[in-house]
């Protein structure tokens, strides 16, 4: 079996390629694949999650791919996403505080609104594909996240295209933007977008020069914030100042604009369509689910782990240490597979198998540990108001065609899943 086909970008247009995964898991917890160790079972990727001090985000990144220079990686070690203690929970705890119950409910009630309003559109047409319909959801949430205008969030569905689909011709050098019809602000970061090369590449998205836009958008907003600050969670982040007198500085804010505008968009974006392609997939479990709403929240976490839509992570061993009896060197790469972990008959029963009520349900889309995801209480609440909707609006529905999905190792995305009802 050649275990490099997990990470060929060109299997996943095609499919997860879960036999494989079920393959490898069955022969060993960890095994090495191209230039690292992928570790697949559930119980030994969260011992890997939860051990920061020998597994560490900081190191190298938490991409497979190593950032092409020093200076690169030195860039993106200043991401939250890529931190160790100490810096990560200062960062995270000031994050999370902005995340008030206040904050988090009135973005609720929003969604809610927008869920609705979204399936509510097409409701008259009998057809749609909805990948590209709901994908305005996750947008609004971030814009309102972030104070963005309104006019401005299909730069953050451009930006998060080029950053998880560097690996899909369409989506790295995406532009859908109107600049006519978006701000000031955003037409002087536009101006700063990269063209591809000769090659027709674009630059390293994890790169500052690989996303001047983005950067651009994010400095004049984080100043305007700190000037003027509104009732967005973010203008409540740059308010705070913790007990030390430690405040978040400009550049922080860029990165977390930057992580928030790909993490908080993509999970959604991908997860959404993910869970309609999963109920269709089996319509036992759609007519479950249409009779006994009840059943929604463990639906969501079912489609969580069934879909898993971010594949892998990254860790770095920080000192000579034995995982699974496999003896992993100081300076080793350490992915941990998600997609893998998720189906682990040691802990899932009938893994494969999709039931809107399975419970327990450990799944890890969110990860584990202290970087467990910030945003998992909106996902959910976005994924809880977009299923009601469609349940709601259009029942049950059916493929219209083929859907078509993302090619990339990371995130398992659909780019477009047409559907009737």
């Amino acid at each position: 079996m050649d275990a490099a086909v997990i990470t060929n970008p060109d299997t996943y247009v095609r499919a997860v390629p879960h036999d494989v995964l079920d393959e490898l898991r069955r022969e060993a917890a960890v095994v090495r694949v191209d230039d690292f160790w992928a570790v697949l079972r559930h119980a030994e990727v969260r011992q890997v999650m939860r051990h920061p001090q020998l597994f560490s985000s900081n190191l190298g990144g938490t991409q497979i791919r190593d950032p092409a220079t020093p200076a690169d990686l030195r860039y993106v070690r200043r991401m939250m996403l890529n931190m160790d203690p100490p810096d990560h929970p200062r960062l995270r705890g000031l994050l999370a505080r902005a995340f008030t119950p206040r904050a988090v409910a009135r973005l609720v009630d929003r969604i809610t609104g927008w869920a609705d309003d979204l399936v509510a559109a097409v409701a008259d047409r009998r057809a749609a594909d909805l990948a590209k319909q709901l994908a305005d959801l996750p947008l609004l949430t971030l814009a309102e996240v972030f104070g963005v205008p309104e006019q401005d969030r299909r730069l953050l569905f451009d930006w998060s295209s080029r950053v998880i689909g560097f690996q899909d011709a369409e989506y790295a050098a995406i532009d859908t933007v109107d600049t006519e019809g978006v701000t000031d602000m955003a037409r002087a970061a536009l101006a700063l977008r990269p063209e591809p090369g000769v090659n027709g590449q674009m630059p390293d998205p994890r790169t500052r020069e690989g996303m001047p836009d983005l950067y651009a958008y994010a400095t004049a907003l984080g100043e305007h914030k700190r000037a003027q600050p509104g009732e967005d969670v973010m203008s409540d982040l740059m308010r705070h100042v913790d007990d030390d007198g430690g405040r978040v500085s400009i550049e922080e804010f860029e990165n977390l604009f930057w992580l928030f505008a790909v993490a908080g968009n993509e999970t959604l974006r991908n997860g959404i369509p993910g869970g309609l392609i999963a109920l269709m997939s089996h319509p036992d479990q759609y007519r479950r689910l249409l009779a006994d709403r009840s059943l929604l929240p463990t639906a969501i976490d079912e489609i969580l782990r069934w879909w898993t839509p971010v594949m892998h992570i990254r860790r770095t061993a920080t000192a000579d240490t034995t995982l699974s009896d496999v003896d992993i060197r100081a300076g080793d790469k350490v992915v941990v597979w998600f997609s893998a972990a998720n189906r682990d008959e040691r802990v899932f029963a009938d893994p494969h198998r999709f039931d809107v009520g399975r419970s327990p349900n450990d799944h890890l889309t969110f990860g584990h540990g202290p970087h467990f995801c910030l945003g998992a209480q909106l996902a959910r609440a976005q994924m809880t108001a977009v299923f009601t909707a469609v349940l709601d609006r259009l029942g049950e529905v059916r493929p219209a065609g083929d859907p078509v999905r993302l090619r990339s190792n990371f995130q398992n995305g659909v780019k477009s899943l047409p559907v009737t009802w």
